[in-house]
Protein backbone atom coordinates (compact mmCIF):
# COMPACT_ATOMS: atom_id res chain seq x y z
CA UNK A 1 0.00 0.00 0.00
CA UNK A 2 2.76 2.46 0.95
CA UNK A 3 4.63 1.74 -2.30
CA UNK A 4 1.47 2.52 -4.27
CA UNK A 5 1.08 5.73 -2.28
CA UNK A 6 4.62 6.73 -3.31
CA UNK A 7 3.80 6.36 -7.02
CA UNK A 8 0.31 7.91 -7.08
CA UNK A 9 1.38 11.55 -7.65
CA UNK A 10 3.57 10.46 -10.56
CA UNK A 11 0.77 8.40 -12.09
CA UNK A 12 -1.69 11.29 -11.72
CA UNK A 13 0.89 13.65 -13.23
CA UNK A 14 1.43 11.33 -16.21
CA UNK A 15 -2.30 10.86 -16.79
CA UNK A 16 -3.03 14.59 -16.54
CA UNK A 17 -0.14 15.33 -18.89
CA UNK A 18 -1.43 12.92 -21.53
CA UNK A 19 -4.97 14.33 -21.27
CA UNK A 20 -4.42 18.04 -20.64
CA UNK A 21 -0.74 19.03 -20.96
CA UNK A 22 2.13 20.01 -18.73
CA UNK A 23 0.53 22.88 -16.85
CA UNK A 24 -2.54 20.94 -15.75
CA UNK A 25 -0.27 18.01 -14.95
CA UNK A 26 1.88 20.27 -12.78
CA UNK A 27 -1.17 21.46 -10.82
CA UNK A 28 -2.33 17.85 -10.45
CA UNK A 29 1.14 16.82 -9.23
CA UNK A 30 1.09 19.59 -6.64
CA UNK A 31 -2.38 18.64 -5.38
CA UNK A 32 -1.61 14.91 -5.42
CA UNK A 33 1.60 15.45 -3.46
CA UNK A 34 -0.20 17.54 -0.84
CA UNK A 35 -2.82 14.77 -0.55
CA UNK A 36 -0.10 12.11 -0.40
CA UNK A 37 1.67 13.95 2.44
CA UNK A 38 -1.63 14.40 4.30
CA UNK A 39 -2.26 10.64 4.08
CA UNK A 40 1.29 9.85 5.22
CA UNK A 41 0.89 12.29 8.09
CA UNK A 42 -2.46 10.76 9.11
CA UNK A 43 -0.88 7.29 9.16
CA UNK A 44 2.50 8.08 10.77
CA UNK A 45 1.58 11.30 12.65
CA UNK A 46 4.75 12.87 11.21
CA UNK A 47 6.52 13.58 7.95
CA UNK A 48 10.13 12.58 7.42
CA UNK A 49 12.58 15.30 6.35
CA UNK A 50 12.63 13.84 2.84
CA UNK A 51 8.84 14.16 2.62
CA UNK A 52 9.01 17.81 3.67
CA UNK A 53 11.80 18.60 1.19
CA UNK A 54 9.99 16.84 -1.67
CA UNK A 55 6.73 18.64 -0.88
CA UNK A 56 8.45 22.02 -0.67
CA UNK A 57 10.31 21.54 -3.95
CA UNK A 58 7.20 20.37 -5.79
CA UNK A 59 5.20 23.32 -4.51
CA UNK A 60 7.95 25.86 -5.25
CA UNK A 61 8.93 24.55 -8.68
CA UNK A 62 5.29 23.83 -9.53
CA UNK A 63 4.25 27.36 -8.58
CA UNK A 64 7.08 28.81 -10.68
CA UNK A 65 6.05 26.61 -13.60
CA UNK A 66 2.43 27.75 -13.40
CA UNK A 67 3.07 31.41 -12.57
CA UNK A 68 5.73 31.95 -15.24
CA UNK A 69 4.12 29.48 -17.64
CA UNK A 70 7.54 27.85 -18.12
CA UNK A 71 7.79 24.07 -17.94
CA UNK A 72 11.55 24.15 -17.36
CA UNK A 73 10.98 24.65 -13.63
CA UNK A 74 9.04 21.43 -13.07
CA UNK A 75 11.43 19.53 -15.36
CA UNK A 76 14.46 20.65 -13.32
CA UNK A 77 12.93 19.92 -9.88
CA UNK A 78 14.18 16.29 -9.79
CA UNK A 79 17.69 17.42 -10.73
CA UNK A 80 17.73 19.94 -7.88
CA UNK A 81 16.38 17.37 -5.41
CA UNK A 82 18.81 14.60 -6.38
CA UNK A 83 21.80 16.97 -6.52
CA UNK A 84 20.93 18.36 -3.09
CA UNK A 85 20.66 14.83 -1.68
CA UNK A 86 24.00 13.79 -3.18
CA UNK A 87 25.69 16.89 -1.80
CA UNK A 88 24.05 16.60 1.63
CA UNK A 89 24.94 12.91 2.01
CA UNK A 90 28.49 13.48 0.78
CA UNK A 91 29.17 16.54 2.95
CA UNK A 92 27.62 14.84 5.98
CA UNK A 93 29.67 11.67 5.75
CA UNK A 94 32.98 12.99 4.42
CA UNK A 95 32.92 16.49 5.88
CA UNK A 96 30.99 16.21 9.13
CA UNK A 97 31.69 12.51 9.76
CA UNK A 98 27.95 11.83 10.16
CA UNK A 99 26.25 9.05 8.23
CA UNK A 100 22.68 10.26 7.73
CA UNK A 101 21.54 6.88 6.42
CA UNK A 102 22.70 5.24 9.64
CA UNK A 103 21.13 8.02 11.71
CA UNK A 104 17.80 7.56 9.90
CA UNK A 105 17.75 3.78 9.59
CA UNK A 106 20.16 2.55 12.27
CA UNK A 107 17.35 1.84 14.72
CA UNK A 108 15.71 -0.43 12.13
CA UNK A 109 18.80 -2.14 10.69
CA UNK A 110 21.85 -3.44 12.51
CA UNK A 111 24.74 -3.25 10.08
CA UNK A 112 28.51 -2.89 10.43
CA UNK A 113 29.84 0.67 10.02
CA UNK A 114 31.69 -0.31 6.83
CA UNK A 115 28.38 -1.41 5.27
CA UNK A 116 26.73 1.88 6.29
CA UNK A 117 29.61 3.74 4.64
CA UNK A 118 29.24 1.75 1.39
CA UNK A 119 25.48 2.32 1.43
CA UNK A 120 25.99 6.03 1.91
CA UNK A 121 28.52 6.11 -0.93
CA UNK A 122 26.12 4.19 -3.16
CA UNK A 123 23.37 6.72 -2.41
CA UNK A 124 25.68 9.63 -3.22
CA UNK A 125 26.57 8.06 -6.58
CA UNK A 126 22.95 7.10 -7.30
CA UNK A 127 21.63 10.60 -6.51
CA UNK A 128 24.37 12.24 -8.59
CA UNK A 129 23.55 9.89 -11.49
CA UNK A 130 19.82 10.61 -11.24
CA UNK A 131 20.48 14.38 -11.09
CA UNK A 132 22.70 14.17 -14.16
CA UNK A 133 20.39 11.99 -16.23
CA UNK A 134 17.29 14.06 -15.40
CA UNK A 135 19.21 17.25 -16.16
CA UNK A 136 20.33 15.84 -19.49
CA UNK A 137 16.83 14.77 -20.50
CA UNK A 138 15.31 18.06 -19.28
CA UNK A 139 17.86 20.12 -21.21
CA UNK A 140 18.09 18.22 -24.49
CA UNK A 141 14.73 16.53 -25.01
CA UNK A 142 11.15 17.67 -25.48
CA UNK A 143 8.70 17.92 -22.61
CA UNK A 144 6.91 14.86 -24.00
CA UNK A 145 10.16 12.86 -23.89
CA UNK A 146 10.92 14.12 -20.38
CA UNK A 147 7.47 13.06 -19.12
CA UNK A 148 7.93 9.61 -20.66
CA UNK A 149 11.38 9.42 -19.10
CA UNK A 150 9.89 10.28 -15.69
CA UNK A 151 7.39 7.45 -16.02
CA UNK A 152 9.69 4.77 -17.41
CA UNK A 153 12.71 6.15 -15.59
CA UNK A 154 11.25 4.77 -12.38
CA UNK A 155 13.05 1.57 -13.31
CA UNK A 156 16.25 3.22 -11.99
CA UNK A 157 15.06 3.68 -8.40
CA UNK A 158 13.35 0.29 -8.36
CA UNK A 159 16.51 -1.50 -9.51
CA UNK A 160 18.62 0.52 -7.08
CA UNK A 161 16.35 -0.18 -4.11
CA UNK A 162 16.09 -3.90 -4.89
CA UNK A 163 19.86 -4.05 -5.25
CA UNK A 164 20.23 -2.27 -1.91
CA UNK A 165 17.86 -4.80 -0.36
CA UNK A 166 19.95 -7.74 -1.58
CA UNK A 167 23.15 -6.06 -0.38
CA UNK A 168 21.73 -5.22 3.05
CA UNK A 169 20.22 -8.69 3.47
CA UNK A 170 23.68 -10.26 3.16
CA UNK A 171 24.92 -8.19 6.10
CA UNK A 172 21.99 -8.39 8.50
CA UNK A 173 22.68 -10.27 11.68
CA UNK A 174 20.26 -13.17 12.01
CA UNK A 175 18.37 -13.39 15.26
CA UNK A 176 17.70 -16.80 16.83
CA UNK A 177 14.09 -17.89 16.62
CA UNK A 178 12.07 -17.13 19.79
CA UNK A 179 12.02 -20.03 22.21
CA UNK A 180 15.06 -21.73 20.63
CA UNK A 181 18.30 -22.02 22.49
CA UNK A 182 21.02 -20.91 20.11
CA UNK A 183 23.76 -22.63 22.18
CA UNK A 184 22.14 -26.07 22.02
CA UNK A 185 23.18 -28.20 19.12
Amino acid sequence: MKLLLDFLPLLFFFGAYKLYGIYTATAVLMAATVAQMAIIYSIDRKLQAMHKITLALILIFGALTLTLHDDRFIKWKPTVLYAALAIALGVAVWGLRKNFLKLLLGSQLTLPDAVWMRLNGAWVVYCAFMAAINGYVAAYFSTESWVNFKLWGYAFPLVFIVGQGFYVARHLKSEPAPGKDSDAA
